[in-house]
């Protein structure tokens, strides 16, 4: 069973999410403010946070801030709304994905499914060790260097790593990479992918602005170098 942390202020939407999740098969530990969800996610086990934006105190994206300075647990967003402003900000803060209220819980439990599927697995590498310049991939170990340097990734940001490094000089449309890395698409679904773009070049790049490894290709999408 899927053990998720449900943090969200609004008592009915609360009770009515975690009944129907634990329909869907799913465990699930309540907190009703940000720091009520820390506390819980430290005393733990959490498999997945379902995080309201708009809390009491302690709002969303500063949870999430939190949670991803201490962990990689997979982080799903709820914002009221759709806006651009709404979505970016959570998905900068290191969240893997969002769902827009008012939510139907089928669709989350989509969503959560879909998420740890791919924190659990990732693709099977054809070459365990890569070197890219500076930086050298190890898709067994699952980790990276960078010069002396050793960036710590999420889940998803491995998966968009090793998506692009897989093929390197390659262009990814977006949608694309909405495929391989998130396994679904929906409406909005690119800011997804530029948002995490964002996160992987301010832990991978030296100038994130100037991206020696995660390269944009104007009109058409990313690539992976080819690093000179």
């Amino acid at each position: 069973m899927t053990a998720v942390l449900l943090i969200e202020d609004d008592d009915n939407l609360r009770d009515a999410l975690s009944l129907a999740l634990h329909r869907y098969g799913h465990t699930v530990t309540l907190a009703a403010s940000g720091e009520a969800g820390l506390s819980a996610l430290a005393d733990g086990p959490v498999d997945i946070v379902v995080l309201d934006v708009m809390l009491p105190g302690v709002d969303g994206f500063e949870v999430c801030r939190r949670i991803r300075g201490r962990s990689t647990v997979p982080i799903i967003m709820l914002t009221a709304r759709g806006e651009d402003v709404d979505v970016v900000s959570g998905l900068e803060t290191g969240a893997d994905d969002y769902v827009v209220k008012p939510v139907q819980p089928r669709i989350l439990d989509a969503r959560i499914k879909a998420v740890l599927r791919r924190a659990a697995v990732v693709a099977v590498p054809a070459v365990d060790r890569e070197v890219h310049g500076d930086l050298v991939i190890d898709r067994d170990a699952l980790t990276i260097t960078e010069g002396d340097r050793q960036p710590e990734l999420t889940r998803t940001e491995w998966q968009l790593l090793l998506a692009l490094s897989e093929r390197p000089g390659q262009v990814f449309s977006r949608e694309q990479l909405l495929e391989r890395v998130w396994g679904f698409d929906h409406l909005g679904g690119s800011r997804l992918v530029d948002a995490c773009v964002q996160r992987l070049r301010a832990k991978l790049e030296k100038e994130p602005s100037n991206p020696r490894y995660v390269q944009t290709v104007r009109g058409f999408g990313y690539r992976f170098g080819p690093v000179a």
